[in-house]
């Protein structure tokens, strides 16, 4: 087996690590690898989305038990998990949307988030992180904000003149952002589905795409097979079990049919200090001979 290596993966709530990346993640703990899980805030302003867990007593306590299913599903994936610690800034609706309140996550200062996320890093020290590209995957004000401390964190991590009191300084050597809901997979599923007979969920999602939004696809510069660990991934997302009903579109096409059509992962190298050929098919690639060299 190659040597063990370290990988960080960075998200604004829980959940997003089981929706966005799990199987990769389940991949790279079978292989022997050391992967953390950073969820930037608790969730705490995320609606019940499961038809089934929408009582009182799960809304009374909802913040507790997101840390519960968040618990579930990092061992689902065998991943170590790390709560950053701040507060979810809840999805602005309205127009004009409501200015966000004081103390959530994205209105706090960046340096301070930043510095919080260079600990985490200093402390576990990876060879390759993951986090959302500038839009955040969707524009939630929390999503946008993770992309933002990743970023200044992977730069400053390293330089020991920042963040003196954040630990020994440790440089990480590839950044990714991970790309898993772009037009062309949907359109793929979708045609298979139709083809095959069956219903498609995202006939409506195809249908409002606007054509001059790129498509994420289009940046991808690395697929990583994964498809024998999609029911790890699956079991992690349904552990999140007041943000995922289990008779929703996230389960509407057959594992068979993703293994065939679409068997792995998508990202986007943006950092690299490390040789490496692209397209890639595995995030460590030019990690291994750098640091056994």
């Amino acid at each position: 087996m190659a040597d063990k290596l370290r990988l960080m993966t960075v998200h604004a709530h829980p959940d997003d690590e089981s929706s966005k990346g799990a199987a990769t993640t389940a991949r790279y703990v079978a292989e022997g690898h050391d992967v953390m899980v950073v969820t930037c805030t608790g969730g705490e302003a995320g609606s019940i989305l499961n038809p089934a867990m929408d009582r009182p007593e799960v809304a009374e306590n909802l913040p507790e038990i997101r840390r519960q299913e968040m618990a579930e599903a990092a061992k689902i994936l065998g991943v170590q998990h790390r709560w950053l610690g701040f507060v979810d800034s809840g999805l602005p609706e309205g127009d004009p949307p409501p200015l966000l309140p004081e103390g959530v996550f994205a209105t706090t200062p960046i340096e301070v988030s930043t510095r919080e996320l260079v600990k985490v890093m200093r402390e576990f020290r990876p060879h390759v992180v993951i986090t959302y590209d500038e839009n955040g995957g969707y524009p939630h004000p929390d999503h946008i904000r993770c992309h933002e401390i990743s970023v200044a964190a992977f730069d400053a991590s390293g330089d020991p003149d920042l963040y003196q009191d954040a630990g020994e300084p440790w440089q990480p050597l590839k950044l990714y952002y991970s790309h898993g809901f772009s037009r062309k997979r949907m359109q793929v599923f979708h045609d298979a589905l139709l083809e095959r007979g069956m219903e498609s969920p995202y006939g409506e999602w195809l249908a409002k795409w606007d054509p001059s939004r790129p498509d994420p696809d289009e940046r991808v510069t690395t697929r990583v097979p994964c498809g024998e660990y999609f029911e790890q991934r699956d079991d992690a997302l349904r552990a999140h079990a007041t943000q995922i009903d289990p008779t929703s579109r996230w389960f509407a096409v057959p594992l068979d049919l993703q293994r065939e059509l679409w068997p792995h992962e998508d990202y986007e190298l943006v950092r690299s200090l490390v040789d490496t050929t692209l397209p890639e098919d595995d995030l460590f690639s030019g990690v291994q001979e750098k640091v056994c060299a």
